[in-house]
């Protein structure tokens, strides 16, 4: 990316020229092989447009650049709902809520809530292992040793990276904090963690058990992401997130430009 007349122009790998309209944009995605001039970079921050340093097709998340222009409303909201005990854990039912609506939550502590969903995903597991006939021994995942986990886990591990990939550049992008969280706590992303049980079901969970018999044993990276990415612009995850945000933290995003 570069400057052409004041403005940023994206030149592909076979030379065409796409015009960048930054001042309409909350976030520029840089994946690899990417190279962008210090005039660029200086262009967006003037018009108050991010950018997010990613993975191959934004399912990875590396590091933000943060603009000294930026409206810090979201992100003090945010800090405000998390230091106070009370409306914290208000913010923690709504999340419950949208995977237990018909249970009783108001009178239930975080640790009650995070034991219902325990059991919950849990059950889930075993329900996804029989509607898709795979065998299934439970949740398995060492750091560093991601072949040796069976199939499953190993799609669960990568779907589940990719989510936290797509929704850190999407918190970064509304001027939320990745770092503040409602649910999990003593992590380096619990907001990002709190925003992905929302969606890991189908994301993940059924991915992870629909693609086993697929893959017949061997795993396959490409047909992983192509069937995440598939199922990321079915559910429209983007416009979803950031009315899902307001509603769990009862607020209106101060920042709403695509």
């Amino acid at each position: 990316m570069e400057i052409d007349d004041s403005s940023i122009k994206w030149i592909d790998s076979e030379n065409n020229v796409v015009p960048l309209p930054v001042a309409t944009l909350n976030t520029l995605l840089l994946g690899p092989g990417t190279t962008v001039t210090h005039d660029a970079i200086k262009t967006a921050v003037a018009a108050n447009c991010a950018v997010c340093w990613v993975g191959e097709d934004s399912l990875l998340f590396y590091a933000a650049g943060f603009l000294p222009t930026a409206d810090t409303r979201n992100l003090k909201k945010q800090i405000e709902l998390s230091a106070n005990a009370e409306k914290s854990l208000e913010v923690a039912r709504r999340m419950f809520a949208r995977r237990f609506p018909d249970a009783g939550l108001a009178d239930k502590s975080l640790q009650e809530m995070m034991g219902m969903e325990g059991h919950r995903v849990r059950s889930l597991y075993q329900q996804k292992a029989q509607e898709y006939q795979v065998g299934w021994k439970g949740r398995n995942f060492t750091p560093g040793k991601f072949e040796f986990s069976d199939i499953t886990n190993q799609v669960l591990t990568a779907a589940n990276a990719a989510l936290y990939g797509i929704l850190c550049s999407a918190v970064h992008s509304m001027g939320y904090s990745p770092h503040i969280g409602f649910i999990h706590s003593g992590s380096p992303l619990p907001f990002v963690y709190d925003l992905a049980d929302l969606y890991k079901e189908h994301l993940c969970i059924d991915l992870a058990f629909s693609l086993t018999r697929d893959m017949a044993g061997r795993y396959d990276k490409y047909k992983v992401s192509a069937a995440f990415r598939q199922r990321v612009i079915e559910m429209d995850l983007l416009s979803k997130l950031a009315n899902d945000i307001s509603d769990v933290l009862g607020t209106v995003n101060a920042r709403r430009r695509r």
